[in-house]
């Protein structure tokens, strides 16, 4: 796409382009237009939208502050450590937890020093400056994407030898190490660090070249490491030579796509663009949460119905795991293990059609033996009367589509996950499918247990994703070792309708205001995969 002008809704100048490594990880859920228009950092929207946040909503954020006041500024680590707990932007339970990610990377970058020094590679030293890839046209006139100016960019934490014939480029992980990078982010990230200058950065300008060693080096390693345990492993170890082969082979083109993307996919990223007010999509609805705006103008936010059943369960807990995406090293629970063995392979079946002629395998990924016998049984359930058999041909099916509306008013985002999403006769269906030791509903009604029932009433009543309202419908699919059973709502239902809103804005009204998230502790602290970061919740269960 070609932003010779900015685009409807935005201000700003077009002839930067300015790339980063998740541009170039071409994510399914991804927008291509929302990433070029990512790619233009000089464009915002206009007016100008709100950015405050109550807290800080980053995790690695506190984690690199305090680690450039031990590498650059030369704190104690302990001293600096400390002070996360004396902000009042960041969570008690993120600082306890970035407190722990600082130690476990500076573990990490003792061990891999120690391991230079024993193959007898000189020393690295932290780098203060950014390094970035700079091209800027020669006589200033705008080439066929608008832009006169290319910097690309690869975030993370840099050290060099002394003698700058050596580079490397830390990139963390909240969690676990990501050792799948796509080969295009590897290869930029090393190509950044192989041709990249000092710079520093401003908000709304360029990257300014400053002082500093510019002698190109002679051998770059990018290196992987999750401040969540500390494994760090090298994902690229090269002379300059393997460095530009592979970024012209991997990242060059894929640069390319990013720049010129232009197809929309509305998503998650929908909450980061600038171009989203006079964009065609995601869907417009007002209102459908049922509840006023925060006390305070803040940045835009998402929400899924997981999000407010999280919250409403403990804002703290929501915080950490859905904002910040937290989680512990602690091995998942079994019906957590379950559900996803059986979806995962539910999932590949629909995507090649129907279950129709399946058999169910002698056993599925990821379990152990005893759980082997309850996940195929569900399966054998499920074969029984899999939606799709019997579907028409020209019949449509989504399998886990991501559906996004837009709420203008509170500048929120709502999206949805479906399990499938088919159509029939001209009206959409949408199908959950959920695991459980027994029949869970009753007493209960289904869309108190489920609320993504009820955020599911009222988005199809909204008209997303579209079709023949009377004829969509909603079905639960409940599987469970001994039998199976499947209930039916009607999004178009009046009654339906005011109970799902009656439901969503309970659930809705404390996340909407909420500014500190508080711990609500209770009986699900036991379980809870960031207990070890949360002293009230480990309080609680010390009394009980």
């Amino acid at each position: 796409m070609t932003f010779h002008q900015p685009p409807p809704g935005t201000d700003g100048d077009t002839r930067l382009i300015r790339t980063s490594l998740p541009l170039l990880r071409e994510d399914p859920q991804d927008c291509p237009r929302g990433n070029a228009l990512r790619a233009r950092p000089l464009v915002a929207q206009t007016p100008e939208r709100p950015r405050g946040k109550p807290l800080e909503d980053f995790a690695l954020g506190p984690v690199m502050r305090t680690l450039d006041l031990i590498e650059y500024e030369g704190m104690d680590p302990q001293v600096a450590s400390r002070r996360l707990h004396g902000s009042t932007k960041c969570h008690p339970g993120h600082a306890s937890w970035a407190e722990m990610a600082v130690r476990n990377y500076l573990a990490a970058r003792e061990a891999a020093e120690s391991d230079r020094r024993a193959l007898g590679r000189p020393t690295t030293t932290p780098v203060r400056v950014q390094w970035t890839a700079i091209a800027q046209s020669p006589d200033g006139a705008p080439d066929e994407r608008g832009a006169v100016r290319y910097e690309r960019t690869a975030w993370g934490r840099r050290y060099a030898s002394a003698d700058g014939s050596e580079r490397e480029l830390w990139l963390l992980s909240v969690n676990a190490v990501k050792e799948d990078r796509p080969l295009a982010e590897v290869a930029e990230a090393a190509a950044v660090t192989a041709t990249g200058v000092p710079t520093r950065a401003a908000f709304g300008d360029i990257h300014r070249p400053v002082g500093g060693n510019t002698v190109p080096p002679r051998q770059i390693r990018v290196i992987g490491v999750s401040c969540g345990d500390g494994r760090h492993t090298v994902l690229a170890d090269w002379d300059s030579d393997r460095t530009a082969h592979d970024f012209a082979l991997h990242a060059k083109p894929v640069l390319a796509r990013v720049a010129e993307g232009d197809r929309l996919n509305p998503g998650s990223g929908c909450e980061r663009c600038e171009g989203l007010t006079s964009c065609e999509q995601p869907s417009r609805v007002y209102g459908l949460l049922g509840v006023p705006g925060p006390r305070r103008p803040r940045k835009r936010r998402s929400v899924s119905a997981t999000d407010l059943r999280v919250h409403s369960r403990c804002p703290a807990q929501f915080h950490l795991t859905r904002v910040l995406h937290l989680r512990s090293g602690e091995p998942e629970s079994e019906p957590v293990r379950r559900g996803r063995a059986v979806d995962d392979w539910l999932n590949e079946q629909h995507r090649q059609g129907s279950c129709r002629g399946a058999v169910v395998p002698a056993a599925l990924p990821g379990l152990s033996e005893a759980e082997q016998p309850p996940a195929l049984a569900m399966l054998a359930h499920h074969l029984l009367d899999c939606p799709l058999d019997g579907l028409r041909p020209e019949e449509q099916v989504r399998v886990q589509p991501r559906l996004t509306a837009y709420d203008p008013e509170l500048d929120v985002l709502l999206i949805a996950d479906p399990d499938l999403l088919y159509t029939r006769s001209g009206g959409w269906i949408w199908h959950e499918t959920k695991t459980a030791a027994r029949r869970p509903w009753e007493g209960r009604e289904l869309m108190e247990t489920y609320p993504q029932l009820p955020f599911a009433v009222l988005l199809m009543a909204a008209g997303v994703p579209g079709g023949d309202p009377r004829r969509s419908l909603i079905e639960l699919e409940i599987l469970y070792e001994g039998s199976s059973g499947c209930e039916e709502i009607d999004p178009g239902d009046p009654e339906t309708q005011a109970e799902a809103r009656r439901i969503i804005a309970e659930l809705a009204g404390p996340w909407a205001i909420d500014e500190t998230y508080a711990p609500k502790p209770g009986g699900h602290c036991a379980g809870c995969e960031v207990l070890s970061h949360c002293a009230v919740g480990r309080s609680h269960l010390e009394a009980r």
